[in-house]
């Protein structure tokens, strides 16, 4: 008697099989969304004046077309139109549908658009705000970054349209590089990740025969499924060939794609060696000055029951030093000990909001829209705001999106750094407020009936003087909202210095909410409501992968590095981010478990609480 082997279930051939199918089925969706000009259209009474064209390279745009165009903006309320020519090449038309998200012919205030890359239609007022002069003849790439910086003049009145008379240049592989880099997209990783999915496909289909051949012929026939029949709205010269030659066009672009040259690096490189000696002079003495004397008690209570919590190097940047966090014994405060002196922040902040890293930071605070809105509808059962100050509010992320949740609320913005007054430009809050919150406290007293802190105090010397000059400020009544990271998590013990929320060396303060509901007692605050797993962020197991992808392979080029950027080293870095690719896939997987549970369970990595001021507080301590 024989023993029947177990079959094995094709899990790769499956999953790649899943994915495809959904990616296609969103993808039709996403096209059928997208609105039609009608340049055959009526045009009496459509006037440009008020409006500008910036065209691509070679797009000629006729004057039926731009009248249809500005009629659609007109009567949809967009100040900003991307013009996409309905014989586009296919695989960008496929491109540009992975990430199109629009809601009522337009795209979400946060986040980064995406165009054609052929023509932009603004309006004068959104034109002139951001100092843009409007011109013919831009490259892909420059077109791209254009309108990613219009768009910051106009968050809620963006959209997109196709033009069926459009003009259509050829796509251009030479440019693919610096489109993708105007597009805030990294061209080697994402060429790597082309190439890493072909190789998969084609081993699913070798080994899974069956399952895995169905998932390469789904790949291989996409760009007919989404672009193909009379009815589809984008009808692609190129849609026969890029079919059927699919898989080989997309293993040449790719390639291609990683063998080209990136003017953008080197421009890059150029301005990591201009910081380089500003650092080396910062680092002469080495980096214990930027810390001050340890302290012996608790800055919360005061008790000299402290523990070491974790100990790291920076994670993140990767500059030098090291860093701890001790933990209360007696209230259970996280707090770093030795904490940063004000040289010590002022050099370890630097290029990280702002100079070298904007573009990142920028992308990050982009994607979190929907806890913007979430923060702000908490509000919701307890009142109508009228004034609204959001201390902290760098650019001023929360308070544009906070407008969808309460359009009626005059928000305005206190931030140490400048970015408070480009956030003022664009229009996301009212009045901006540069300084430090309990100096410009006494002169801010009672302007507002709402003060939020989301993901402030943490970074903050002194969370309790803060807490202060909120009850200053306030009249009873008044709403305190704050959202701060869980000292209190689970995941805080399993990840150790790999978890993201300890962000070393910025938080300078983790706070258990037991404390905080305390210290706002204190101040005369009654606590309404808390949230946890709504204010859970999904960032622990991908963060815990960047985080060790980094200490394991910086950057070469750092400019606070030894500036030996040798070829083994630059190949090691290229080989650690590679082999972190399919880590930060399973990550993601787990985060957005890890997110399902904590909202099942009212438990995360972060907790947010709304508090009424109701009496007179003591004075400041």
């Amino acid at each position: 008697m024989t023993q029947s082997r177990k079959r094995r279930v094709p899990w790769a051939a499956l999953a790649a099989l899943a994915g495809l199918t959904a990616g296609t089925v969103r993808a039709r969706r996403r096209l059928a969304a997208v609105p039609v000009l009608d340049p055959a259209a009526p045009a009496d009474g459509v006037s440009l004046d008020g409006w500008q064209l910036i065209t691509g390279q070679g797009v000629e745009v006729d004057k039926a077309t731009l009248t249809a165009a500005v009629a659609h903006a007109e009567r949809t309320g967009l100040q900003l139109l991307d013009l996409l020519p309905g014989r586009i090449d296919a695989e960008r038309a496929l491109g540009l549908l992975r990430d199109l998200e629009l809601k009522d012919s337009r795209f979400a205030r946060t986040g980064k658009v995406r165009g054609a890359g052929h023509a932009v239609l603004v309006a004068d007022g959104v034109r002139d705000r951001s100092g843009t002069e409007a011109g013919t003849g831009l490259d892909t790439a420059e077109l791209h970054t254009l309108l990613c910086r219009l768009k910051e003049y106009a968050t809620a009145a963006t959209g997109t349209a196709i033009a069926p008379g459009l003009t259509a240049h050829a796509p251009d592989l030479a440019g693919r590089v610096a489109e993708l880099r105007a597009q805030g997209l990294p061209p080697r990783l994402v060429a790597a990740a082309q190439l890493a999915g072909l190789v998969l496909l084609v081993r699913a289909a070798v080994k899974d025969r069956r399952w895995g051949a169905a998932a390469l012929v789904l790949y291989w026939l996409q760009p007919t499924l989404v672009l193909g029949g009379p009815r589809s709205p984008l009808r692609p010269a190129d849609l026969p060939r890029a079919t059927a030659a699919r898989p080989l066009r997309s293993f040449g672009a790719a390639l291609g794609t990683a063998a080209s040259h990136d003017p953008s690096s080197a421009e890059t490189l150029s301005a990591l060696a201009a910081l380089r000696p500003a650092y080396t002079a910062d680092l002469k003495e080495g980096t214990e000055r930027f810390l001050e004397p340890r302290r012996p008690d608790c800055p919360w209570c005061g008790s000299a029951e402290l523990t070491v919590r974790v100990h790291m190097p920076d994670l993140f940047q990767g500059k030098p030093g090291h860093f701890t966090l001790e933990q209360c014994g007696g209230c259970g405060h996280v707090f770093q000990n030795p904490r940063l002196s004000l040289d010590g922040l002022d050099f370890y902040y630097r290029d990280f909001y702002d100079g070298l890293g904007v573009g990142g930071a920028a992308h990050v605070f982009g994607t979190m829209g929907a806890s913007y809105r979430g923060r702000a509808a908490m509000l919701k059962p307890f009142g109508t705001p009228a004034a609204w100050l959001d201390v902290g509010t760098g650019h001023g992320h929360f308070c544009d999106s906070a407008r969808d949740i309460w359009p009626g609320t005059r928000f305005d913005g206190l931030d140490m750094s400048d970015a408070v007054h480009e956030a003022e430009a664009r229009g996301w809050i009212g009045t901006a407020h540069r300084g430090q919150f309990p100096e410009l406290a006494p002169g801010l007293v009672s302007r507002y009936d709402t003060v939020s802190m989301y993901h402030y105090l943490e970074h903050t010397r002194d969370p309790l003087a803060e807490l202060d000059a909120a009850a200053q400020v306030l009249p009873p009544g008044g709403h305190l909202l704050i959202e701060l990271p869980d000292p209190e998590s689970r995941l805080s013990r399993l990840l150790g210095p790999y978890w993201l929320p300890w962000f070393q060396p910025q938080h300078q303060h983790l706070i258990p909410i037991a404390n905080l509901r305390q210290a706002l007692a204190d101040r005369g605050f009654t606590v309404l409501a808390e949230e946890h797993g709504p204010a859970h962020q999904a960032c622990d197991f991908v963060g815990a992968v960047l985080l060790t992808a980094n200490r394991l392979a910086p950057n070469p080029y750092a400019p606070w590095g030894a500036g030996n950027a040798t070829v083994p080293r630059r190949a090691f870095r290229a080989a650690v981010q590679t082999v972190a690719l399919p880590c930060y896939a399973v990550a993601a997987a787990l985060d957005r478990m890890r997110a399902a549970v904590a909202h099942a369970t009212d438990g995360g990595n972060a907790y947010r609480l709304i508090a009424r001021r109701t009496q007179a507080a003591p004075g400041p301590r």
